[in-house]
């Protein structure tokens, strides 16, 4: 949704088109925007980029709020042709005619297999314990450090919750309905407040000033409270 969409739901909201809303078109942008930085601290999308790997990596250009996550974007041995060596070709896929096979096997092989795995098993605990791809993001100068002991990879891939510095950039259906809600209080605070500026005395009607007001930060209350509760803390926060 681009702006002009959430602006035409909260006058919707509002007003039910049969009412003048007290605010300009500009006036609820700046709502609409105080939003979406309220709620940029909840965000928890995530994007994900595969760049060449690097032990220090410049992410400006990226935008990031915060990285989640660094996997390798290949496996440990690789599946090109023109790849000669050891690395070309895993030794278990190479020999696996001769473990299905009914021919027989090679001399001290299921000693090879069973160290095999068990050298497979470790590498598998030490990415699901430790990982060798420790990371550090630096917030201020915009860098991702990572720590990688053996085996460096070419390329990495990095998942990391974007900056949003637009209405237009949130596409996630929950945030869409949560920047919705959390400018409609909003809104209804800012015109709470106008209508409900002056008393009228003796009069044969009053405004819903007051009561709108009440509406707006009773909502707004409860929505921040909601994103407190449910924040996700697996994402830090920076």
């Amino acid at each position: 949704m681009d702006i002009g969409a959430y602006r035409e739901e909260i006058k919707l909201l509002l007003t039910g088109d049969l009412l003048e809303i007290e605010l300009s078109d500009s006036t609820i942008d700046k709502i609409i925007n105080s939003a979406l930085r309220e709620i940029q601290r909840y965000l928890c999308s995530t994007k994900m980029i595969t760049i060449p790997f690097e032990n220090c990596i410049d992410m400006t250009e990226y935008k990031v709020s915060s990285v989640s996550r660094i996997y390798r974007a290949s496996g440990y041995t690789s599946d090109s042709e023109e790849t000669s060596g050891y690395a070309a070709v895993d030794p278990m896929q190479a020999s696996q005619w001769q473990l299905l096979s009914g021919i027989g096997n090679l001399d001290n092989f299921s000693e090879y297999a069973l160290n095999y795995a068990s050298w497979n098993t470790l590498l598998q605990i030490r990415n699901t314990a430790t990982t060798d791809l420790a990371f550090k993001y630096d917030k201020a100068g915009e860098k991702l450090y990572i720590n990688v002991s053996t085996n460096k990879p070419d390329k990495i891939t990095v998942e990391y919750v974007p900056r949003i510095d637009n209405v237009e950039d949130v596409v996630s259906d929950f945030w869409i309905d949560m920047l919705t809600r959390v400018a409609v209080a909003k809104t209804k605070i800012a015109v709470g407040r106008i209508r409900s500026r002056y008393t009228q005395a003796n009069a044969l009607w009053t405004q819903d000033g007051q009561q709108i007001l009440e509406e707006g930060n009773s909502e707004l209350n409860e929505l921040r409270q909601y994103m407190q509760a449910n924040t996700q803390l697996v994402y830090p926060y920076d």
